[in-house]
C-alpha cells in the first residue's frame, strides 16, 4: 500500500494505492488463477487447461501454468489489444483469437468438452474469488484502519474476494465498486434491472462483461454497498492522473478505481480510502491516444482555423503573433478551397501547444483583435 500524498490532496481524502499493476502478468488475476490451478488434481492438470479472457485472466493462467508445468490454452476476442496477446503467448500458452467475448467463451468451453482440459472461469469460481481476496488481506495488513476499499467491477471476482475478506476482518469497512457508463451490468443486475442496456466502446477492456457471474452477483448484492457508474472521460483523466503525479501506469480498467473516488470525491471526503489499481496491460497505441486526448481537454493542445487574406506574408505575420503569445505550433495545414472562406481569402487549420486553456483562449483573442477570424476545432 502506498499513501499518495498528492492525489489525497487534489480529491480532499487519504488515499492509498494498492499497486495490482505491478504483478508480474501485470495485474491481480495472477492471484485467482495460481489459487485455482493449484486446487486442482494431477489428473486434471496433466490434461491441460483452458481460458477465455480478453487479456489480464490469460495472461494470469498462462504465467502460473507455465511454472506449475500445465499446458494452457487460452482463447481471446478477436479485437483484443495486441500487447495482451503477445504477452499471453510469452508465457507458453497457445493463443488462439476467436470473435466476440461471447463467442469465445463459447469456443473455450466448446474446446473444453472436446479435449478434457479443465475450463478456469475468469471470475465466477470460489477458487478464483479466494484468491482475488488476497489483494483485501495484504491492504488491511498494511493499514487496518482503512474505512472503505474501492475496487473495478467486470465479472465480480476481484470485487467479491476482496468484500468478503475484509469484512471478515472489519465488518465496518465500506466497500465500493465502479464501472463503466456503457458496461453497467453488475450495478443492473443488483437493481434487478435488464442486463441488455449495455456495450460499447471503453478503453476498460477488463471491465466490458455483459453479464456478472452468478456467484458474484450474490456477493456483491450482500456485501458491496455501492456501484458507481464513471464516464469515459473520467477514466482517461485519472489514468493520466496516476501516470503524472504517482509515475505509475495503469490500463482502462487499473484507472477505474480512481476514477470512482473522483466521479463521487464528496463521498469520499476526509477518509482513509484504498483504490485498487488492478492492471497496467495497456496497449501502446491506446496509451498515446489517451495521453493526446488528456493534453487537449486541459488545454496544453488545441487547434485552430485561422481565416486571412490569399496574400504573401500573411502565415509569417500569424506565426509571429502565436509567437508573441508564447504558443508553439507543432503542425499547419493550409486550405484554400475546402472552407467557407470568400474567393480572396484562404483558411490555415493550425496545431498549437499552450501551457493552459486560459492561454489557449488568449491566442483566439489577440489574433481575433488583430484582425484574423479565428475559431478553436477542439472538441475535448
Amino acid at each position: 500500500m502506498h499513501g499518495s500524498h498528492k492525489i489525497s490532496t487534489l480529491l480532499g481524502a487519504d488515499i492509498y494505492l494498492k499497486f495490482e499493476n505491478l504483478q508480474h502478468s501485470g495485474s491481480f488475476k495472477a492471484r485467482g488463477s495460481l489459487n485455482f490451478l493449484l486446487g486442482m488434481k494431477e489428473s486434471e492438470k496433466s490434461r491441460g487447461v483452458i481460458a477465455m479472457s480478453a487479456g489480464n485472466h490469460a495472461q494470469g493462467v498462462a504465467y502460473h501454468a507455465n511454472r506449475l508445468g500445465i499446458q494452457a490454452t487460452i482463447i481471446m476476442p478477436s479485437d483484443t489489444p495486441y500487447v495482451k496477446v503477445r504477452n499471453t503467448e510469452s508465457y507458453g500458452a497457445v493463443v488462439k483469437l476467436h470473435g466476440t467475448l461471447d463467442q469465445a467463451r463459447e469456443y473455450a468451453l466448446k474446446l473444453a468438452e472436446e479435449n478434457g482440459y479443465t475450463f478456469v472461469h475468469p471470475y465466477d469460481s470460489p477458487l478464483i474469488i479466494a484468491g482475488q481476496g488476497t489483494v483485501a488481506l495484504e491492504m488491511l495488513h498494511s493499514m487496518p484502519d482503512l474505512e472503505c476499499i474501492v475496487a473495478p467491477i467486470g465479472g465480480g471476482g476481484l470485487i467479491s474476494g476482496i468484500a468478503i475478506a475484509a469484512k471478515a476482518i472489519n465488518p465496518a469497512i465500506k466497500i465500493y465498486g465502479v464501472q463503466t457508463t456503457a458496461y453497467p451490468s453488475m450495478k443492473n443486475c443488483v437493481n434487478n434491472k435488464p442486463l441488455n442496456f449495455v456495450g460499447g466502446s471503453t478503453i476498460a477492456e477488463g471491465l466490458a462483461v455483459k453479464a456478472p457471474g452468478k456467484i458474484t452477483r450474490e456477493i456483491v448484492k450482500r456485501f458491496v454497498e455501492d456501484i458507481i457508474l464513471v464516464e469515459e472521460k473520467v477514466l482517461e483523466r485519472s489514468l493520466v492522473l496516476l501516470l503524472d503525479r504517482e509515475k505509475t501506469l495503469v490500463e482502462g480498467a487499473g484507472a477505474a478505481s480512481l476514477a470512482g473516488v473522483v466521479a463521487q470525491q464528496d463521498a469520499f471526503e476526509g477518509k482513509k480510502v484504498g483504490v485498487v489499481l488492478s492492471g497496467g496491460n495497456i496497449d501502446q497505441r491506446i496509451l498515446s491516444s489517451v495521453l493526446m486526448r488528456d493534453m487537449v481537454s486541459i488545454g496544453r493542445l488545441g487547434r485552430l482555423r485561422i481565416y486571412m487574406s490569399d496574400q504573401p506574408g500573411m502565415l509569417s505575420l500569424v506565426s509571429k503573433i502565436i509567437g508573441d503569445c508564447r504558443a508553439n505550433i507543432i503542425e499547419v495545414t493550409y486550405q484554400p478551397i475546402f472552407c467557407d472562406a470568400t474567393a480572396k481569402e484562404t483558411s490555415i487549420e493550425m496545431a498549437i501547444e499552450t501551457r493552459d486553456k486560459q492561454e489557449f483562449t488568449n491566442v483566439i483573442k489577440v489574433l481575433n483583435a488583430q484582425g484574423y477570424r479565428t475559431e478553436s476545432m477542439s472538441v475535448l
